[in-house]
C-alpha cells in the first residue's frame, strides 16, 4: 500500500576549493603523520574554505545545485542543518533562501550536529506529508575549520568543510527517492562528549576573554566511538523494523562519514557487505551535517546505486543525537557547484 511521502527530486553538493591533504597538515606543524591519520580514521584529505567564506556561501551553492538537479527554481521552504552558522544570530537559512531568490519563503536553521541532516529531512518530510508545503530544500552545511583548533590532533585531522542538499517534493512511497521511515533519538546526559564549552549563554564570550581553548570544538574520541557504534546500530535496526525491511534486503548503506572504524563496525553489526556500503570519508573527512547528503551526491554522480534501491542512512552527533532513515534511492542526477561568493551588502534580497 502506498502512502504520501517526501521524495528526493534533486541532489546538490559544494566543496571549498582548497584541498588539504594529511601531508599538508603535517607541513602546517600538526604533531601527526599521514600514516597515523589514515590508520585511525581512514581520511586522506579534507577541504577548507578560504578566508571570508562562510557556511551560507556553501549552502547557497549546494542548494542551487539541488534545484538545478531537479529542474526547479523554487522551493516552498528552506531548512539548513548546521553547527557552524555564519553568526549566532540571525539564522543562516533566511539568507540562503534570499540568495536563491526565495525571499518570503519560510526558512530556518536546525542544530543537531552530525545528525542534523536526518533531523531536518524528518521535519521537512512531516511538513510535506501533512500538506503544509509541497516542496522543501534541505541543506546540510558546515565550516568546521572555523571552530576546530588547528593544533588539536584529535579534531583537526578529522573535520572538513562542505555542503550537501536535497530538494524534496511531495509524492508517494512508490516513487524512487521516497523516504519510507525515520528514527530519531537523543541523550543529553552525555552532552559533554562533543561540545564547544563556551560562547553560549551559560559561558558567553566576554571582552578580554583569554580562555581561547574553550571556544574550540572538543570531542572525547574514545567515548564517542562507543556511543556512535551503539546508537547508529540500534537506530538503523529500529528504522529497518519500521520499514519492514530485513537487513539482508538493504541494497545501499550510507552512514555518517565520521570515522572508517565506526562505519565498518556498524556495517558489520548489521551484516551489510562492503560492496553495499558507500561513502567519501577518505576524500572529504567528517563534514558533520553535510556528511550524508555529500556522500549521497557523490554516489549518485558516480552512478553507484540504481533508482529505487532500498537505502539505509544513519548518523550520530553531539547532543548526543542520532537518527536513521529508510528510503529508496532517487532517480535524480547530482550536481556540484563551487562556493557562491556573497553578494555586496544590500543586493542579496533582489
Amino acid at each position: 500500500m502506498t502512502r504520501p511521502a517526501a521524495v528526493i527530486a534533486g541532489l546538490g553538493s559544494c566543496l571549498p576549493l582548497r584541498r588539504i591533504t594529511n601531508a599538508d597538515l603535517v607541513q602546517e606543524g600538526l604533531n601527526t603523520s599521514d600514516e597515523w591519520i589514515r590508520t585511525r580514521t581512514g581520511i586522506r584529505a579534507r577541504y577548507r574554505v578560504a578566508p571570508g567564506v562562510g557556511t551560507a556561501d556553501l549552502a547557497v551553492a549546494a542548494g542551487r545545485a539541488a534545484l538545478h538537479s531537479a529542474g526547479r527554481t523554487t522551493a516552498a521552504c528552506v531548512l539548513v542543518a548546521t553547527t557552524t552558522p555564519d553568526r549566532p544570530c540571525p539564522a543562516t537559512a533566511p539568507e540562503v533562501a534570499a540568495r536563491l531568490g526565495l525571499s518570503g519563503t519560510p526558512a530556518f536553521d536546525l542544530a543537531a550536529v552530525c545528525s542534523g541532516f536526518l533531523y531536518a529531512a524528518q521535519v521537512a518530510s512531516a511538513l510535506l506529508t501533512s500538506g503544509t508545503f509541497d516542496s522543501a530544500l534541505v541543506v546540510g552545511a558546515e565550516t568546521y575549520s572555523a571552530i576546530v583548533d588547528p593544533q588539536d590532533r584529535d579534531t583537526a585531522v578529522i573535520f572538513g568543510d562542505g555542503a550537501g542538499a536535497v530538494l524534496l517534493e511531495r509524492g508517494t512511497t512508490a516513487d524512487p527517492g521516497a523516504f519510507i521511515r525515520f528514527d530519531l533519538g537523543s541523550d543529553g546526559t552525555h552532552s559533554d562528549l562533543i561540545e564547544i564549552p563556551s560562547g553560549g549563554s551559560r559561558r558567553p564570550r566576554r571582552h578580554g576573554d583569554t580562555s581561547e581553548a574553550d571556544h574550540f570544538f572538543r570531542m572525547r574520541g574514545r567515548e564517542v566511538y562507543g556511543q556512535a557504534v551503539l546508537r547508529m546500530t540500534a537506530s538503523a535496526r529500529t528504522v529497518l523494523s519500521r520499514a519492514q525491511w530485513p537487513a539482508a534486503t538493504v541494497e545501499a548503506f550510507i552512514g555518517h562519514q565520521a570515522n572508517q572504524r565506526i562505519l565498518d563496525a556498524v556495517a558489520q553489526r548489521l551484516l551489510l557487505p562492503p560492496e553495499r556500503c558507500h561513502g567519501n570519508l577518505r576524500h572529504v573527512g567528517n563534514t558533520a551535517a553535510a556528511s550524508i547528503p555529500l556522500a549521497m551526491a557523490d554516489a549518485a554522480a558516480c552512478h553507484l546505486v540504481g533508482p529505487g534501491a532500498r537505502t539505509l542512512l544513519t548518523a550520530f552527533g553531539g547532543g548526543l543525537t542520532w537518527g536513521s532513515a529508510a528510503l529508496t534511492w532517487p532517480a535524480a542526477t547530482a550536481f556540484h557547484l563551487p562556493p557562491e561568493p556573497r553578494p555586496p551588502q544590500g543586493e542579496q534580497h533582489e
